[in-house]
């Protein structure tokens, strides 16, 4: 499963990006985009999804 950004909500300001240790974001024609194949919901990385605790609009969500 992974995570999914809501489009309508992203401001594009790039946090997640950055933040993201899979890098599984990147950068959409309108919205930033999260590539569901890489995300693990940082499993790997201790749990908790990091984009989700940057992301100044909440515009991150658990599928």
């Amino acid at each position: 499963m992974a995570n999914k950004i809501n489009v309508d909500d992203c401001s594009s300001c790039g946090a997640c990006e950055a933040e993201c240790p899979s890098s599984a974001i990147s950068q959409g024609d309108d919205a930033y985009v999260i590539d569901a194949s890489k995300c693990d919901e940082c499993a790997s990385h201790g749990g908790e999804p990091t984009c989700m605790g940057v992301c100044p609009t909440d515009a991150i969500v658990k599928l």
